[in-house]
């Protein structure tokens, strides 16, 4: 089906139908309204492909995730592609599995193409990747930057390691001395901010025990980190991990150890992912505002007026701890247990 078959049944100009399709608002609401009605009988849809060649303007945007299986990075995309299609756009997908090596070639195939804008919530993007994204000149947004913004990339900073010390903060209030930390891809900016803001609170505090381990960003590797950490002997009143992801993995592992969230362990994740809320116990966590990100990713990338986000802005979001069941103050049973001063 053709654009000039739509217009032929809406009795208007190839070139009007071509204007509803694109520019709406241009055109007045009766012709509007039969051509769109014509579009509609024909099953009509527009390629957009065509359209970035013949205008020069794109109405798709690429979207480079670490994890698409991890549900912070999809809630992200579900954000951006909700506003898309409100606005008829459309989206590309890549997912690095936190390669840089992928990240590199994801940017390059993004960069190659006519895209409106690229937006980048990849936990290994590091400043050459923003250099790239500046000297593009396109719209770009980045998720885990805090640096200043004098060009065309949309900054989004998190004080991920202010939210991990109230977290860890909090645990200390509840008497809890014995702190494990379960992680992965320790080396990577956004993370080891976690994990730094873990181990620099625990230390301020006086006889507190902490032990750190590692596994893949997935249920399994909350477990097989949380196994580990048991395995070497050190036996915690309360786990912190660095996302929800891997704290359903923790939880299992420590109900197979025979031991109960949250009498004997609490339990506290990271990103407050919707999962985190259903679990037996609903999950402690921190909430980072994943859908937010992604509505400010897009708003900025098509430079809407009527959002006032705007290109090259640096944007500061504060995630915040949300109290469920997986915490409480720790036990007798549970010092005695982990050989607690």
């Amino acid at each position: 089906m053709t654009l000039r078959e739509v217009a032929q049944q809406a009795g208007v100009s190839i070139a009007t139908a071509s204007r509803v399709m694109n520019t709406p608002d241009m055109v007045r609401e009766p012709t509007r309204s039969r051509v769109l009605e014509a579009a509609k009988a024909l099953k009509y849809r527009p390629n957009r492909h065509a359209q970035s060649l013949v205008g020069g303007v794109s109405r798709v945007i690429g979207v480079i995730v670490s994890n698409v299986a991890n549900p912070f990075f999809a809630d992200i995309l579900q954000a951006l592609e909700r506003r898309a299609t409100e606005h008829d756009y459309e989206l590309v997908l890549e997912s690095t599995d936190y390669r840089p090596a992928r990240l590199e070639a994801a940017l390059n195939r993004m960069l190659g193409r006519r895209l409106a804008g690229i937006a980048v919530a990849a936990s290994e993007a590091d400043a050459q990747v923003i250099e790239r994204l500046a000297a593009a000149e396109r719209p770009a947004a980045i998720l885990d930057d805090s640096s200043a913004s004098d060009d065309s990339v949309t900054r989004i900073a998190m004080r991920y390691d202010d939210a991990m010390r109230r977290a860890v903060e909090y645990l200390h209030s509840l008497g809890h001395r014995k702190m494990g930390f379960v992680s992965h891809h320790g080396s990577l900016d956004p993370l080891r901010e976690r994990e730094s803001g873990f181990e620099t609170t625990v230390r301020s505090f006086p006889g507190v025990e902490y032990s750190v381990a590692a596994g893949s960003d997935s249920p399994d590797g909350g477990r097989q980190a949380l196994r580990s950490m048991l395995d070497s002997g050190f036996k915690p009143t309360a786990v912190l991990a660095v996302n929800d992801f891997m704290a359903v993995g923790a939880l299992r592992e420590l109900r197979k150890a025979g031991l109960e969230v949250p009498r004997d362990v609490s339990l506290i994740g990271f990103d407050n992912i919707e999962l985190s809320e259903y679990l037996t116990p609903a999950l402690t966590t921190v909430n980072v505002p994943r859908r937010r990100i992604g509505e400010i990713m897009f708003d900025a990338l098509i430079n809407d007026p009527k959002t006032n986000e705007g290109i090259g802005r640096r944007i500061q979001l504060e995630p915040e701890l949300v109290l469920r069941d997986s915490t409480a103050v720790v036990r007798q049973s549970a010092k005695k247990r982990a050989g607690a001063r």
